[in-house]
């Protein structure tokens, strides 16, 4: 299974890469995450225990995390669970003002029978619960980088010596 899912951002690539890349927040961020327990981190790279719900389905796995900056990237290595040995990376291109990051999945179950293997890794893996996993991570990383802007663009500071002064009333 290979995979690619993109989604386009207004906002800030600095913002947005923080929203990605700090894992150990998506609980609170991302409402289909279920827990992310950080195993162990330094300053680029962790291990994490991660569970998510796929519309109620419980799903699990441990992952390796390395943070990637000046590239700007993000890499996964799924090193725990049932996805052992998949590989995910975010990119993120800027262009015109706006943001880019694609998600990419790359996964083979590795089974001895080719056909069901492919049906699983493509199918289950990769149609059911990846890409409806990696969705709406995306599509709350927009709301959220979104959401941030508008919170910031267009504020003005008020001044009170910039209202003309008001007579008392007699």
């Amino acid at each position: 299974m290979k995979s690619a899912i993109s989604v386009t951002i207004d906002g800030d690539l600095e913002h947005i890469y923080r929203i990605g890349s700090r894992i150990e927040n998506w609980p609170n961020l991302l409402p289909h995450y279920r827990y992310v327990d950080v195993l162990w981190r330094d300053d680029t790279r962790m291990v994490a225990r991660m569970g998510a719900s796929r519309d109620g389905i419980p799903v699990s796995w441990m992952c390796w995390q390395e943070r990637l900056p000046d590239e700007p990237r993000i890499a996964f290595r799924h090193i725990g669970g049932f996805t052992r040995g998949m590989q995910v990376a975010w990119t993120f291109e800027e262009h015109a003002g706006l943001v880019t990051v694609t998600i990419h999945h790359e996964f083979n179950k590795g089974w001895p029978l080719a056909a069901l293997d492919r049906f699983v890794s493509d199918r289950i893996v990769g149609n059911f619960f990846v890409g409806a996993i990696a969705g709406k991570t995306l599509a709350q990383v927009k709301l959220l980088a979104e959401a941030d802007r508008d919170a910031h663009r267009g504020v003005e500071v008020v001044r009170a010596e910039d209202f003309p002064a008001r007579e008392s009333p007699a």
